[in-house]
This record gives C-alpha cells, sequence and structure tokens, in this order.
C-alpha cells in the first residue's frame, strides 16, 4: 500500500531525517515506523533512553544520607 503524505511540519521532518540519518534506515522506514508506534501497533517496545524503569525508587537511608552529607563536607586543609 503506498501513501502521500502532505504538510508535514518542518520539525516533523527534521526528526524523521535525524532519526533516519542515526539509525542508518531510509526516511520511509522510519516514517513508517513512527506511523505503527503511533498507531499502537509497534511489535517491540522502543529502548527507553532514561531511567524510568528506576524513578521513584528510593527509599529513604539514614546510613546513606549520612555518607552522603561527609562528601559535601569542605576540607580546609586541601584548599591551602
Amino acid at each position: 500500500m503506498q501513501y502521500t503524505i502532505r504538510n508535514v511540519p518542518d520539525p516533523l521532518d527534521a526528526a524523521l531525517r535525524r532519526s533516519a540519518r542515526e539509525q542508518g534506515k531510509s526516511l520511509n522506514e522510519v516514517a513508517i515506523e513512527a506511523l505503527a508506534r503511533g498507531a499502537g501497533l509497534s511489535e517491540c517496545r522502543l529502548r527507553q533512553r532514561d531511567l524510568s524503569d528506576i524513578a521513584r525508587t528510593w527509599h529513604k537511608d539514614p546510613a546513606f544520607d549520612r555518607a552522603l552529607a561527609e562528601q559535601d563536607a569542605i576540607d580546609a586543609e586541601l584548599w591551602r
């Protein structure tokens, strides 16, 4: 099946072209993948490049907080 898409906004065009260049793929491949993801048809989950899998997992630990506080102390002897 073929489509013609008109009036693609410049920022979207630039993002698709950049993605194609970075991934070593054709603009067509990247555009089809983006459409599939947008339609919820993506077969594989995109690799996340953030820390969302560990976000909000921090636990209060007084010993750890003390160790960090010790690192914040400035040793005046080191700065002479």
